[in-house]
């Protein structure tokens, strides 16, 4: 029979809820070590309620959640002047659909891994019927995978707010 002492009992115990625990750190083991969802489940992220007749859009003003953050606070700079000025800002549409209004189907996202810390995706999708193609550039950050670029087939995110 093997027995435990006190002390023995309660370093389990402190070990053992600590497995337990949400937001508990398990040292030296693959747990400690936060999951990152892939390319593919940051664009499905983005992309699947578009598929909803009534969705409408990804609230892209809130930019840190979705690029990379030299093109964020270039976007957020732009809808601030532009509403300080009250004007349009620059995008004026939805850049993840490249449109002003949308109904939204057969969607396809394929990505490609670059390195580690690069990936590029082709979306497809009909808006409307009409058939839509956009390349996107995505950058693995401290915050997870974001947009450093999406590409139309009239312009580019990453150079419409290079011209400003």
């Amino acid at each position: 029979m093997i027995t435990t002492s006190g002390l023995g009992r309660r370093a389990t115990l402190i070990l053992g809820l600590g497995a337990v625990l949400p937001g508990s750190v398990l040292v030296g083991t693959a747990a400690a070590q936060p999951a990152t969802p892939t390319p593919q489940a940051f664009l499905d992220s983005i992309y699947q309620p578009y598929l909803a007749r009534d969705f409408k859009g990804q609230p892209y003003g809130d930019s840190d959640r979705y690029f990379v953050p030299s093109l964020a606070a270039a976007m957020q700079r732009d809808m601030a002047g532009a509403k300080q000025r009250g004007v349009p800002p620059t995008l004026d549409g939805d850049p993840f659909v490249d449109a002003q209004e949308w109904q939204i189907t057969d969607l396809a996202i394929a990505v490609k891994m670059k390195s580690p810390l690069t990936a590029t995706s082709t979306v497809t999708f009909a808006n409307f019927g009409k058939p839509n193609r956009l390349r996107i550039a995505l950058v693995r950050t401290p915050a997870g995978w974001r947009i450093a670029d999406i590409i139309g087939a009239r312009e580019s995110l990453g150079k419409l707010y290079k011209a400003k």
